[in-house]
C-alpha cells in the first residue's frame, strides 16, 4: 500500500554496499514465495554498483541503524533515468520509506541531467502500482512477451532483412511506437526500457540483431536482439527449485501491421534464437488486442499477464 507521508519515524538514505547483503536479504528473501522469490538476494553483489558516479546508484532506507528499504537508480541515456528493486521491509511499510527513497531517486537523477525517469511493474503487483502512483508516477504504457520457440527451419510467408535503416523506417511510423510511447528495452540494463533511436538500430545491427519484415506492400515488422543471458530460473514464473540453467535470447521490441507479418517476423526470431543456441525466447510486444492474439494465432507462446511501465516528469 502507499507510505504514510505524516509517519512519525526517522529514515536516513545513504548509498547501499556489498556490507548491507545480509540485512536487504532478510527483508527480500521472503517476497513473492510464490511466484519463484525475490530476485535481488540472488543478484545483489552483481547489482550493485562498486563505485559512485558510474551512471547508476543504489540507495538504502536505514530506521534506528536497521535496513528499511532499497532502491536503485540507473542513467540509461543522457535524459532518461531507470528506477528498480524498490523493496521496502514489512516492519517499515506504510511509513514513509518508499517516498524518502523515491525522494533521494529523483534528487539523484536531475543531478544527472534526466528530465524523465521511469519504472517497470508487474500487473500483478497491485501494492507497488499503488505506491508509485501514490509518488507520483504516470502510466505511460503495457506491454507482454512472446516466446516463440528456437527453431533453425522455422519459416514465414515474407522476406525478413536486416537492414537497420528499413526497421527504424518501420519503427517510426507504427502504431506499436506510439503506443509504447518510442521505448524498447535497453540492451545496457536488463529488465529496462528507454527510447529508441537511429542510432541504436544501426549499432544493434552490428552488435546483435535487427529485423524488417518486407511485403510486396512495403515494411510491415520490425524487430532487434537486445542480448543473450543464462538464468538458472526455467521460466519468468518458475519456482526456485529449478536450477537448470538456460540460455535465453531477448528481443527489445517486436511489432506488425498483420498476422502474416507476425509469423514472419516470429520465424525470423526463432530462427535467430537457435542461432544464438538459445534454449528459449522473450519477446516484447505491445500490449493490444491485435498483438497479443496475433502470437497464439501464429503458433507462439505468451506470456500469461502484461507488464506496465510508468513514468514521471523530474523537470517539475
Amino acid at each position: 500500500m502507499p507510505s504514510d507521508p505524516d509517519a512519525d519515524v526517522s529514515i536516513e538514505i545513504r548509498r547501499a554496499t556489498h556490507d548491507d547483503y545480509d540485512a536487504v536479504a532478510a527483508f527480500t528473501g521472503d517476497i513473492w514465495a510464490d511466484r519463484g522469490g525475490d530476485y535481488i538476494p540472488r543478484v545483489y553483489h552483481e547489482w550493485l554498483e562498486d563505485e559512485p558516479g558510474q551512471g547508476t546508484k543504489t540507495f538504502l532506507a536505514e530506521v534506528d541503524g536497521e535496513a528499511a528499504g532499497i532502491v536503485q537508480a540507473v542513467m540509461l541515456s543522457p535524459d532518461e533515468a531507470w528506477f528498480q528493486g524498490m523493496r521496502v521491509a514489512t516492519d517499515y511499510r506504510r511509513q514513509g520509506v518508499s517516498r524518502r527513497l523515491n525522494e533521494a531517486t529523483f534528487e539523484w537523477a536531475r543531478e544527472q541531467g534526466a528530465t524523465v525517469g521511469r519504472v517497470m511493474i508487474f500487473s500483478w503487483n497491485a501494492t507497488s502500482l499503488g505506491a508509485a502512483r501514490a509518488s507520483g508516477f504516470e502510466p505511460i504504457t503495457e506491454f507482454r512477451f512472446a516466446h516463440p520457440e528456437p527453431d533453425p527451419d522455422a519459416e514465414g510467408p515474407f522476406h525478413v532483412s536486416h537492414d537497420p535503416t528499413a526497421a527504424w523506417r518501420y519503427w517510426t511510423h507504427s502504431d506499436a511506437r506510439a503506443h509504447l510511447s518510442g521505448l524498447g528495452l535497453a540492451p545496457e540494463e536488463s529488465w529496462a526500457t528507454r527510447e529508441l533511436t537511429h542510432a541504436d538500430f544501426e549499432r544493434l545491427a552490428d552488435e546483435t540483431a535487427v529485423f524488417a519484415v518486407e511485403s510486396d506492400d512495403g515494411l510491415t515488422g520490425v524487430a532487434y536482439r537486445s542480448r543473450t543471458y543464462d538464468s538458472a530460473v526455467g521460466t519468468d514464473d518458475s519456482s526456485e527449485a529449478e536450477t537448470e540453467s538456460k540460455t535465453w535470447a531477448e528481443y527489445g521490441v517486436a511489432a506488425w501491421d498483420d498476422v502474416d507479418a507476425a509469423r514472419s517476423l516470429l520465424a525470423a526470431i526463432a530462427r535467430d534464437g537457435a542461432a544464438c543456441d538459445a534454449d528459449a525466447t522473450r519477446v516484447l510486444i505491445p500490449e493490444t488486442a491485435r498483438h497479443v492474439t496475433d502470437v497464439p494465432f501464429s503458433g507462439a507462446d505468451i506470456a500469461e499477464e502484461p507488464d506496465f511501465v510508468l513514468g514521471i516528469d523530474l523537470t517539475e
